[in-house]
């Protein structure tokens, strides 16, 4: 009798996370909910020096649930508008070209999870990826970027590539053993070692798709690493610093210290607190980076200040906005 072969255990998991990442592959060239392709028009025709606003109108007013969309967003606390806008046009008169543009790209982003995500992930997604925008946006007026609406753009996609991932771990909610280790999210090293790839290159992949701009697909795929930037490096460490600067306030929100950095100096509790510390010194690397030494610290004062000027705005609309959504 011949003796039964089996692989290593090593092996499995290759092949499971092989399985994986071939799923994930399926989901994005089949399985994606739509993404509003006048979204991205809209995006070409207010951007340059003469944006044709009632241009935008117009395609915005065609487009139904993007024009309701829209007019929620402008409505909800997020914006701040002291009277309530009734049509597109008197949208397009209060909010401006570069308001509008990036309401409307909001909107899509949101309609585009709501589609895919449960509540809770959807609501925390798209407030990371909505304070990415405006902060990411902020800190290029800070740098005086050539183009800070490409940085609200970028800053608001950037974690797109999240998106098919929750869709698969959704599939296998009803598995535990398959799911993913806590605190997978936004971590690429651990999506890596659990996917088989990480959400930086399926976003990438996605923004290909779409037919985005280069320098969109840089930060896509390297806001993570943003030293391998090949476009535009300057919107890529943007893009970095935020997304490092909101990790790290997510993860003092969650620690038991209540909002209390862990020193330098300190060796870290906890590889909570390590994460923390990294998170911190990747941000103050890439801060001194685009700003120096001296005047970083002074901008993440500002930073931090935005920060808690615009979550509970953010917080409060984002409810209304969800009531309706879903």
């Amino acid at each position: 009798m011949s003796a039964t072969v089996q692989n290593p255990p090593h092996s499995n998991a290759k092949l499971v996370q092989e399985e994986r990442k071939q799923r994930l592959q399926r989901i994005v060239r089949k399985g994606l909910p739509p993404f509003h392709q006048t979204a991205i028009e809209l995006a070409n025709i207010l951007k340059g020096t003469s944006p044709d606003v009632h241009k935008a109108g117009k395609l915005i007013r065609v487009d139904p649930t993007l024009s309701s969309q829209v007019l929620r967003m402008c409505n909800s606390p997020m914006v701040g508008l002291r009277s309530r806008v009734i049509s597109i046009e008197q949208a397009s008169l209060l909010l401006g070209a570069d308001r509008l543009r990036n309401l409307a790209l909001s909107s899509s982003v949101l309609e585009f999870a709501s589609k895919a995500l449960p509540e809770a992930e959807m609501a925390a997604f798209w407030r990371h990826s909505y304070m990415a925008a405006i902060l990411t946006q902020y800190l290029a007026e800070c740098r005086r970027y050539f183009e800070k609406g490409q940085a609200y753009i970028a800053g608001l996609l950037h974690d797109i590539g999240r998106v098919p991932q929750w869709m698969l771990v959704m599939e296998d909610k009803g598995k535990a053993a398959n799911l993913p280790p806590d605190g997978w999210a936004d971590n690429p090293s651990v999506e890596c070692g659990y996917f088989g790839i990480d959400h930086c290159q399926l976003g990438g992949v996605m923004a290909g798709f779409w037919d985005l701009m280069p320098s969109f697909i840089d930060v896509l795929n390297n806001h993570h690493t943003p030293e391998l930037a090949k476009h535009d490096s300057i919107l890529v460490r943007l893009v970095a610093t935020t997304e490092f600067f909101l990790l790290a306030q997510d993860a003092i929100q969650l620690s038991p210290a209540g909002s209390q950095d862990p020193a330098e100096d300190d060796a870290p509790a906890s590889p909570e607190d390590a994460a923390l510390l990294k998170n911190i010194q990747k941000m103050k690397q890439l801060g001194e980076g685009l700003f120096g030494e001296e005047e970083w610290p002074n901008i993440e004062v500002s930073l931090e200040f935005e920060y808690k000027r615009l979550l509970p705005l953010v917080q409060t609309g984002l409810k209304g906005v969800l009531a309706l959504e879903r």
